[in-house]
């Protein structure tokens, strides 16, 4: 199989000659844009560094998906929101003490929001890509959902208050924001994208199983409806008491966090949609080594896990030894299981 049938047959829970090894978010690393000369800050905004630095995923690490969406502002910075860019060590980020609306009714979309520069950067990014790689491997977009969107437009600690407060208001402000979500996932589609990573931030440590049922799970089969290739939804922290209601939104994978054990996760889900992860950052692949990586990665592979990759955007002064080792474990672990079964 190709980099790019392998990953499309994981997400649909087809067979496959080898577990797809698949980042959702971002694998740049300091390293790699020195190899590829593709920096931060301008890699998140010049479509020539974007598709160069994220090209290395592939050429440089062995996954078999491009993700070129870095960052998670791209949206946010058209809409209005005032972005600090920071330098190649560190991430932009919104800044959200800076709100630009405090209610539904404040919610204005440009009317050409999807000319914004740091939107056709990623669209003419899927662009470039596409054409270099061909059908040779997977290209994965990225479209915020609504929930992170609300956080970036109104503030973290605002719009939870709000949701709380105001449950009408909070779907208002949801209802209007989706469209974002659409149209710019419709965009990378159309520019060549096979599949997107959905982000919405409704996180463990934030939100409960209650609150994603009440205010995501019906948004999130609107989506998979509207949005025709595969979608990963990916939602940071201890997640298994939403894992049920995401696994019957229609989305292709669900991109979980090492917080949830892998046997556990894959027993609540059922085969009813695939995983993907759920490699540690912070402690494994940033400040531990090759052989705790592997093991994992086994510990994924052994559950039945669809897809192997980290479990979110990796710091950025993780070691490419770290990445590399990903993949490289993967191959082991089918032919050792293929040795097994010839013994």
């Amino acid at each position: 199989m190709t980099s790019r049938q392998r990953v499309l047959a994981g997400l649909r829970r087809q067979p496959v000659d080898r577990t797809p090894v698949c980042n959702p978010t971002s694998i740049a690393t300091v390293e790699l844009m020195d190899l590829a000369d593709a920096p931060f800050p301008d890699a998140n905004r010049k479509p020539e560094l974007m598709a160069r630095l994220a090209a290395t995923g592939y050429t440089e690490l062995g996954f078999d998906s491009i993700m070129p969406v870095f960052s998670i502002i791209q949206e946010s910075s058209a809409l209005g929101c005032r972005i600090q860019w920071e330098q190649k060590d560190n991430w932009p980020t919104v800044k959200m003490r800076e709100p630009i609306f405090a209610g539904p009714e404040d919610i204005r979309i440009p009317p050409d929001w999807m000319s914004h520069p740091d939107v056709q950067c990623v669209l003419k990014t899927i662009r470039i890509l596409r054409q270099e790689f061909a059908d040779e491997v997977a290209i994965i977009g990225k479209t915020m959902g609504p929930w992170s969107l609300g956080y970036h437009c109104f503030g973290v600690e605002p719009f939870l208050l709000l949701s709380l407060d105001d449950p009408g208001k909070t779907r208002q402000c949801l209802e209007k924001l989706k469209q974002v979500t659409i149209q710019f996932g419709l965009a990378q589609i159309e520019a060549g994208a096979d599949a997107l990573t959905l982000p919405d931030h409704a996180t463990g440590d934030l939100v409960s199983g209650e609150y994603y049922a009440r205010y995501l799970k019906d948004l999130h089969k609107e989506f998979a409806e509207r949005l025709p290739v595969p979608l990963i939804l990916h939602i940071c922290g201890r997640t298994v008491d939403r894992m049920g209601y995401i696994a019957e939104t229609g989305m292709a994978a669900f991109h979980y966090d090492s917080k949830n054990d892998p046997a556990e996760s894959m027993a609540i889900v059922r085969d009813r949609i695939a995983l993907v992860g759920n490699i540690n950052n912070p402690e494994t692949l940033f400040s531990k080594g090759p052989e705790e990586v592997r093991r994992e990665v086994y510990k994924n592979l052994e559950a039945g896990v669809n897809l192997v990759g980290p479990e979110c955007a990796i710091p950025l002064q993780t070691s490419i030894e770290n990445l590399k080792e990903i993949p490289k474990a993967v191959r082991e672990w089918h032919r050792e299981r293929a040795s097994a079964a010839v013994h």
